[in-house]
């Protein structure tokens, strides 16, 4: 199942679709973790990354890639993990550096948050990133995520201290923001 965005499409990944993911995962730009990870991901890591997942209807996580609408050209990787049903999830995202700036990220995270919200029904959408990476923040912000968690100088990357970053959207958040849709689940007593 894809889910439509504006500019974006979120579909699922397929075996074409891996040396697009290794090339992503090993740009140390690109991956923009909380922490530093070597670049050392191989097609065959991520080729049994893809065969390993097994049918179930309790997944608990979703790893889309990110297609532009217009031109159908990959842009990046979008992901949700974590998910403990009904209540709370963690996302991800990826996009490659010639994407950057376009709206693309806010894009297709607003896609997976409604799809989370509406579709999955969770309570909470949580994120990390880092201090030294102000496009995340400054995305997260724009989608309405709230900074909740702040370490001080926990992250080392690229020879400098950074603070680790945690930010959330609260459900009534997201429906506050989006008054088109009614939040069909019952608050929590």
């Amino acid at each position: 199942m894809a889910l439509r965005g504006t500019l974006t499409i979120l579909r699922e990944e397929r075996p074409e679709d891996l040396q697009f993911l290794v090339d992503l995962r090993n740009d140390l730009e690109t991956q923009a973790w909380s922490q530093t990870l070597p670049p050392d991901y191989t097609l065959g890591m991520y080729a049994k990354r893809l065969d390993n997942r097994e049918f179930s209807y309790k997944r608990d996580e979703g790893r889309f890639i990110i297609v532009e609408r217009e031109s159908g050209d990959l842009i990046g990787s979008v992901v949700y993990s974590g998910l403990d049903p009904r209540w709370d999830v963690s996302i991800g995202i990826m996009v490659a550096k010639k994407y950057w700036g376009g709206g693309y990220a806010v894009d297709a995270l607003e896609t997976l948050l409604k799809f989370l919200f509406e579709e999955l029904g969770v309570r909470v959408v949580r994120l990390w990133t880092h201090s030294g990476n102000p496009r995340a923040i400054g995305s997260a912000e724009k989608l309405g995520f709230k900074l909740s968690y702040r370490q001080r100088e926990s992250i080392f990357k690229n020879g400098q201290l950074f603070d680790n970053v945690g930010m959330d959207m609260l459900r009534e958040e997201y429906y506050a923001r989006h008054p088109e849709l009614a939040d069909h689940l019952p608050p929590l007593a």
